[in-house]
């Protein structure tokens, strides 16, 4: 429905917008998992976690940054015989799990509302047709701002306890933090990754796994985009606290098990047969391996430096 090069500018604006605006929720959990005061060390992490997603992303898989970033974490805590607070562990860790089903469960109920919608409305083929590539780029746009905010923790994180700029103000109508300039940074970073190597992982995600049709396109965006919203959110949080619940924890989630479990919800309420299990199951080794492989990279990377 869209050129790659349209898809890839949208993504980046909405990606720049979401990681300045509203990056700093997730952010914080991942200060509380390891707290990086060396910019060399916050840079053998940031570096061992990329080069995971590197590797992964080379082969089409869509790995969790995610996941890698706490791996290296992890690795980073080992090497300096520090404690990794294992409560935040198991917040972060919950949320992998939660992630992907509650997207699942999301998709396979906005589809037959979707699909409600659309008859009722009675629009004649090209109607539908331009209404369905209106709806793709704006949930498009909505999708990469919440991929922003949330995953621009995955990031930047590692170097929010070790890099401090100054306060940036442009002639008294822009200001931002330091904290909002490193996110800035990211951003510009992500949007680089999109237009070189994002392709591949599109094709795995939008056909190998399970053909979509363009409105069930739409569907697994909103859907992913509602859960990274979800777990990004402060304002959510705390009104759900504030209800005597328990609060949403604020933690950069994967936006890819996000995708996936969306593409795998619509394939179960259409029939389970349609799903490639194999391209799955591959996707699913992916995100084992990845925690492991980043911790590994991390802590012996940080072996290496010392010794230097």
């Amino acid at each position: 429905m869209l050129r790659f090069r349209t898809a890839a500018i949208l993504c980046s604006i909405g990606i720049l917008l979401g990681a300045v605006i509203s990056g700093a929720g997730p952010a914080e959990t991942l200060g509380k998992l390891a707290a990086i005061d060396s910019l060399r060390e916050a840079a053998i992490a940031s570096a061992s976690a990329g080069l995971t997603v590197f590797l992964m992303t080379r082969r089409g898989l869509p790995v969790s940054t995610s996941q890698a970033v706490v791996g290296a974490l992890i690795g980073w805590n080992i090497a300096n015989n520090l404690e990794t607070d294992l409560a935040v562990v198991s917040k972060i860790v919950s949320t992998w799990i939660l992630c992907p089903i509650l997207a699942a469960l999301l998709a396979a109920g906005l589809l037959p509302i979707t699909g409600f919608a659309i008859r009722r409305a009675r629009l004649h083929l090209l109607q539908q047709d331009a209404a369905t590539r209106w709806a793709l780029i704006a949930a498009g746009i909505l999708g990469a701002y919440s991929l922003g905010a949330n995953n621009i923790a995955n990031v930047m994180g590692p170097f929010a306890h070790s890099i401090d700029f100054e306060t940036f103000s442009f002639a008294g109508l822009l200001t931002l933090s330091p904290l909002q300039q490193l996110f800035l940074l990211g951003a510009l970073a992500i949007a680089l990754g999109v237009f070189t190597y994002s392709r591949q992982v599109m094709m795995t995600v939008g056909k190998d796994l399970f053909e979509l049709s363009p409105v069930a396109g739409w569907v697994v965006v909103m859907a992913h985009s509602i859960v990274l919203f979800i777990f990004t959110s402060k304002a959510l949080s705390e009104w759900v606290a504030g209800a005597g619940l328990p609060a949403i924890p604020l933690v950069p989630v994967s936006s890819s098990q996000a995708v996936i479990g969306a593409v795998i919800g619509i394939g179960l309420i259409r029939g389970r047969h349609g799903i490639r299990w194999r391209v799955l199951g591959g996707i699913g080794l992916g995100w084992l391996i990845t925690p492991l492989a980043s911790a590994v990279v991390c802590y012996l990377g940080l072996l290496l430096l010392r010794q230097i």
